[in-house]
């Protein structure tokens, strides 16, 4: 009789640990790794030939936004086709728990615009066989998944369920409502919530609520912030993650909750919602120096090409700036009225004339969009150029002629960022910090316009292998250990004897990112822009193969970690 599930033999193993790379097999058994040394190929029910292949950890993927795409996505796609084994859920101070039975319209409206997944599909894929925040861990718990998984407590959905969404969007909590929301988040901890997040990006919040006002944590009381760090101190663990919080601030929740905090993001110049929050060099060094204070700061980075496919029909990342906001709210029919509207375009030509921030870069940095494409045959002459070329060629303002060939194809044009280039120096600065964690993917958010979960294998392919930014051994404690580490996974992250079988085979020199395609496989009919992968041969979580040379297994083998244990 076999003494293993799974054998993989031959491969070069890359354990997470910075340990130098070496050949070995790796016997699995019981959803464990049972035995790093040599393995016989009758000595298990399966074998996995990793001959001339890199054996590494699963990728740990902090920030995502799987909150409802997981109910109808086990392997969390974007991120399962990259190799990410863990996920951690409820980022951004997002989420759907707790929430009162009457309220699950509102919390699915909510996210609509800001995850661009429509409501619709999020209520024909998931259960809402819940209300409190312990009975959604339940129902994650039974939901198959083909990942692992951790989940924050958002502080949106818990303000709103005890204080109701206005008073929550316009005053400070008062003390009643303090101490009832302290219960819920400890009651929350006791179930397996690993922490808590929040997105403080103030009035001018990229990224908005449906009716374009901001989030609650956009503009909550700091004061509430800290009571809930408090909370966490009390209960003597969990982790804080949050986005837009300035370094004073962030070191105040660090000092108040005794734990780490994880903080978005370190950026070369802006990222995928068009926020800078402060130069990279200024960032790493404030991290480097609130660490040698003794404040436990992760700075979360994102490390791969930040670029956009869009249409004005469902845009919604220039949320940051009023004018913009302004004609990109409401309908179709609704948006294509303004956009037409001589007082709403000089608006917007004025923002263009003061090159304020948006998309990334500027404003100004419209004029280098390409329309990529359009099913207009009278802008078929036009795909493939830049604005700045088609306005020229037109003879008129490049807000003009953006918004022209929107209305032109019913606001279903569809644009690109041109081609970016990294600063590789820059960049190589960013990954080797000892504070900073690659990621930032937003799976599950901004899913008509973005594909940031292709970030482990950017990673790999062209930072480590392509440009040498570090050695493999380096990159792939950052992919997996360290990360798991900051957010409280257990046990996860690393190759030993013992731990959890979360395991990739791979072929460095075959990766690669396939290019970005439209897939109509959501519920209720709703698509979503993805790109795939080349070159992972085999992607186990918890001992059993989910994905086999890209295709997927059907296996859901992944688990709720509660308190980031083993599940």
């Amino acid at each position: 009789m076999p003494d293993f599930d799974v054998a993989i033999r031959g491969g070069t193993v890359l354990d997470g640990l910075r340990t130098p790379r070496f050949r070995s097999d790796i016997g699995i058994r019981d959803g464990r790794i049972a035995r790093i040394g040599p393995v016989g190929a009758k000595e298990a029910h399966r074998v996995i030939d990793a001959s001339g292949l890199f054996v590494c950890p699963g990728f740990v993927d902090l920030h995502t936004h799987f909150d409802s795409q997981i109910f109808w996505d086990p392997y969390c796609t974007i991120s399962g086709w990259h190799g990410v084994t863990s996920v951690a859920i409820g980022n951004c101070g997002f989420g759907f728990a707790p929430v009162h039975p009457a309220d699950r319209e509102r919390a699915m409206l909510t996210m609509e615009r800001n995850e661009a997944v429509r409501a619709e599909t999020m209520a024909a894929g998931m259960p809402w066989d819940w209300e409190t925040y312990p009975e959604f861990l339940d129902s994650l718990s039974r939901t198959p998944k083909g990942v692992n998984v951790v989940s924050y407590v958002g502080l949106n959905p818990l303000m709103t369920y005890v204080m109701g969404l206005e008073a929550a969007k316009n005053r400070p909590a008062n003390a009643t409502e303090r101490a009832e929301m302290a219960r819920l988040l400890s009651e929350a901890m006791d179930h397996g919530a690993c922490g808590f997040s929040a997105q403080l990006l103030g009035p001018n919040s990229v990224q908005r609520d449906y009716d374009g006002t901001p989030m609650i944590t956009d503009t909550m009381s700091h004061d509430d912030l800290l009571f809930f760090a408090s909370v966490l101190k009390r209960k003597g663990r969990g982790i804080i993650q949050v986005i837009g919080a300035d370094f004073a601030l962030t070191e105040k929740l660090c000092e108040a909750s005794g734990g780490p905090v994880v903080w978005n993001a370190i950026v070369l110049a802006a990222d995928q919602h068009g926020n800078t929050y402060a130069a990279y060099q200024d960032v790493l060094d404030w991290l480097a120096d609130a660490n040698a204070r003794g404040l436990q700061i992760f700075g979360q980075a994102l490390t791969c090409q930040n670029n956009y496919e869009f249409s004005m029909d469902e845009w919604n990342l220039f949320d940051s700036i009023p004018a913009w906001r302004d004609v990109t709210t409401g309908t179709p029919q609704e948006r294509a009225a303004k956009m037409r509207d001589p007082a709403r375009r000089a608006a917007i030509k004025d923002v263009f004339r003061a090159g304020q921030t948006v998309v990334g870069a500027t404003v100004t940095a419209i004029p280098e969009l390409i329309l990529a494409d359009a099913a207009n045959p009278a802008l078929q002459s036009d795909i493939g150029f830049s604005i700045a070329e088609i306005a020229a060629r037109r003879d008129t303002h490049p807000i003009d002629a953006f918004l022209d060939l929107s209305l032109a194809d019913q606001l279903r044009a569809r644009f690109v960022t041109p081609p970016q280039k990294i600063d590789m120096d820059a960049m190589r600065k960013v990954v080797n910090s000892p504070y900073a964690l690659p990621g930032v993917s937003d799976g599950g958010a901004h899913m008509k316009f973005v594909t940031l979960g292709r970030y482990p294998t950017e990673f790999l392919a062209s930072l480590v292998r392509d440009n040498g930014l570090m050695e493999l051994e380096e990159a792939h404690w950052r992919l997996s250990a360290y990360p798991a580490q900051a957010a409280g996974f257990r046990e996860r992250g690393f190759l030993q004897e013992g731990a959890p079988a979360d395991i990739l085979v791979y072929d460095l020199d075959a990766l690669e990112i396939l290019p970005a395609e439209r897939l109509y496989d959501f519920p209720a009919g709703d698509w979503r822009l993805s790109q795939k992968a080349r070159g992972y041969r085999a992607t186990l979580v918890n001992g059993q193969v989910t994905f086999d040379d890209g295709e997927c297994t059907s296996a859901t083998p992944g688990h709720l970690l509660r308190h980031g244990t083993t599940g």
